[in-house]
């Protein structure tokens, strides 16, 4: 028993240090390019460019605060909903872990920018005919992604225990 828990451990532990090191790697490249040129406007084609934003908000530039008061509240509110993530994973009894660990991968980049540089780069800037989405990042898509594999778990168990 304790040789699987420990497999599994091992293997959520691997799947959330690849999701905060591809982060990290990507927002490090982009403030690398911040440094050489002073900017950073990468347009990539027609509908995505790389542009960096300082995010003092939550996800998507959402709830941004410009009182440190504020942002150190909204910062540990943060780590405690990773805490009861963790939580959530521990007692996931099917597949839904990997998807609480794909959340969390990328609520800890994030979380480490906001301590480290009080502010989180967000750089990926979608547009279509001129309509622009949030500028995000890529610990942002994964976060996205955990929870829409989330929602769809959650709706195909609501139909399998209604078939019932």
């Amino acid at each position: 028993m304790y040789k699987l828990f420990f497999k599994k451990t091992f293997i959520y532990f691997g799947i959330v240090l690849f999701i905060f090191l591809v982060d990290r790697i990507s927002k490090l490249y982009i403030l690398s390019v911040l440094e050489d040129l002073g900017f950073v406007d990468i347009n990539i084609n027609s509908y995505i460019n790389f542009i960096l934003v300082w995010n003092t908000g939550i996800a998507f530039g959402l709830l941004s605060f410009d009182q440190s008061e504020m942002y150190n509240l909204m910062t540990i509110l943060i780590i405690f909903i990773n805490l009861f993530i963790i939580y959530l994973i521990i007692k996931s009894k099917d597949n839904t872990a990997y998807f609480f660990i794909i959340i969390l991968g990328g609520s800890l980049g994030n979380l480490f920018d906001r301590i480290y540089y009080s502010a989180v780069p967000d750089f990926i800037d979608i547009s279509y005919k001129g309509f622009h989405w949030f500028v995000f990042n890529v610990a942002d898509i994964f976060i996205s992604l955990g929870i829409i594999c989330l929602i769809f778990a959650e709706l195909l168990n609501y139909k399998k225990k209604n078939e019932i």
